[in-house]
């Protein structure tokens, strides 16, 4: 997972330009939510400046679906991020997907370009990686990076190693001309990344245009790495000394924009796409905090992630809000921010949270917790039903993949698929944040809080139109073998014959 922002520039007369950085991290990695090794000043710093979410929640706990959902406003059971080939898996993007993000669905910045801003995306797109799917084709205006993660390295035969792209064409693949050394964890990609940034943002100021910056670089997510400075400086390994190089990059993108005098015109806001990886951990995985479990489940620990909104002479310094939010949110809340409706002719989940950012309003709404086609929780409140529980299979944990190591519940982190359909599963997530403690089933307490919360699972349901099903479909034949412009470098490579097949999905 990395951190991924979202920047948001106002000029002096009209428009407000935003930032988000959007990457792989945990709720306990950073030192403003309590990690002990005080390892990131800049972002506790710009906590510090701004406001901290204590609520923050993505919308599927793995990496594309929730970049679907950030992008379009709704749950990934409706912009299709999902699978229908195993119950309640989740499904992300890899290279043989045959799917991708539909051109029916209607991304921020097909939105905001209509505004007159300039976008660009920086690092992981993640939503598909076939032409049609090209995120210059949905809305931004310029791209460095990849459209997968930075797996391999791969032989080019029976896999091809992963494009990095600037706008329209690769300019090479990862591992060969994009090095980053498994033994050592050294690579200079986000490096390259933050220069991207400064010189994005530095070329919109020049020209007084409005801008949509998505920076969502992916270094904390395995295989982790860091450029040779910040190797070795942390105390939590290598996954500190890329957490390290990432809060270090975040503050010159802040300082950036104040010494171009434009930080009170910039909206910024900083969250995760899912919960630290600790099938990864210890020497590779991030920290959760005190919640249960971490990415691919619909524990506190997969989907609740550290958010910092920052907007220097807007936003009141050191905020704390306990509204609850969602990465949908900053669909909703950017739109609002540049003058825009949202979309009416579709289901919109995200919410405004301007009113909780500028006038501390806490805004009643519900959160549910989707893992592929079943939503599994809902929270309302400070309850959290699970209707299902579910970790990961035996047979996976057999092979020593473990979504939650040390941490086994009983009756709660399950390792086949539970259903609590008639009888869910009930936490008070103020008394217990750690989701150990089910509430009595005969208490009064239960029996409150779950009249109130199964009124709002029946209207969701009544409501939840599916969209179709994106990742389904695998065929090695639309894998990464000639993108655009490879011709140019001499990298294309074979394709095989095509030979789709339903996708097997073990989680």
């Amino acid at each position: 997972v990395g951190p991924e922002a979202l920047l948001l520039w106002k000029s002096k007369s009209t428009f407000t330009s935003f930032g988000v950085f959007f990457l792989q991290m945990g709720w306990g990695d950073l030192g403003a939510f309590g990690e002990p090794s005080k390892e990131t000043p800049n972002l506790d710093q710009m906590a510090s400046e701004g406001m901290l979410f204590l609520d923050f929640y993505t919308a599927n706990p793995l990496c594309s679906p929730s970049r679907a959902a950030l992008l379009t406003g709704r749950l990934p059971v409706r912009n299709g991020f999902y699978t229908t080939n195993a119950h309640a898996r989740n499904a992300y993007t890899p290279q043989d997907i045959v799917g991708g993000i539909p051109d029916y669905e209607l991304l921020l910045p097909e939105l905001l370009k209509k505004a007159g801003y300039t976008n660009k995306i920086i690092g992981k797109w993640h939503l598909g990686h076939r032409p049609q799917f090209h995120p210059l084709k949905h809305g931004f205006d310029e791209w460095f990076g990849s459209p997968n993660c930075h797996f391999g390295p791969f032989d080019n035969r029976a896999l091809p190693n992963i494009p990095v792209y600037k706008d329209w064409e690769m300019i090479g693949r990862y591992y060969e001309d994009f090095k980053i050394d498994l033994k050592t964890g050294e690579a200079n990609l986000t490096q390259i990344y933050l220069q991207e940034a400064l010189d994005f943002i530095s070329k919109q100021q020049a020209s007084q245009q409005p801008f949509f910056l998505y920076w969502a670089i992916d270094a904390t997510h395995a295989p982790v790495y860091a450029s040779k400075h910040f190797l070795g400086t942390s105390q939590r390994g290598l996954y500190g000394d890329a957490v390290r190089e990432i809060d270090d990059s975040i503050g010159k993108i802040l300082k950036h924009l104040q010494k171009l005098g434009i930080s009170e015109d910039t909206f910024v806001f900083f969250t995760s796409d899912n919960g630290a990886a600790l099938i990864s951990a210890p020497k590779q995985g991030g920290s959760n905090g005190r919640f249960l479990c971490g990415k691919q489940t619909t524990f506190e620990g997969g989907m609740r992630e550290p958010a910092i909104a920052w907007w220097p002479g807007h936003i009141p310094a050191g905020g704390v809000s306990h509204q609850l939010g969602n990465v949908m949110d900053l669909f909703t809340t950017s739109l609002s921010l540049a003058g825009l409706q949202p979309p009416s002719d579709r289901q919109i989940d995200g919410i405004d949270l301007l009113p909780a950012i500028l006038q501390g309003k806490l805004i009643d709404r519900p959160i549910f917790y989707y893992r592929g086609n079943e939503m599994m929780a809902v929270r309302v409140g400070l309850y959290k039903a699970h209707y299902w529980t579910w970790s990961n299979s035996w047979e996976e944990y057999g092979k020593g993949i473990d979504f939650c190591p040390g941490q086994n519940v009983s009756g709660v982190t399950t390792h086949t698929q539970e259903e609590h359909t008639n009888l869910p599963l009930l936490f008070h997530l103020g008394r217990d944040p750690g989701e150990k403690y089910p509430l009595s089933f005969v208490s009064d307490e239960y029996q409150r809080a779950m009249d109130q919360i199964s009124a709002v699972v029946q209207q969701h349901k009544a409501t939840m139109v599916p969209g179709e099903p994106q990742l389904n479909v695998c065929d090695k034949a639309v894998m990464n073998w000639s993108p655009p412009g490879c011709e140019k470098l001499g990298k294309c490579l074979k394709q095989p014959e095509s030979d789709p097949k339903k996708c097997f999905w073990p989680h």
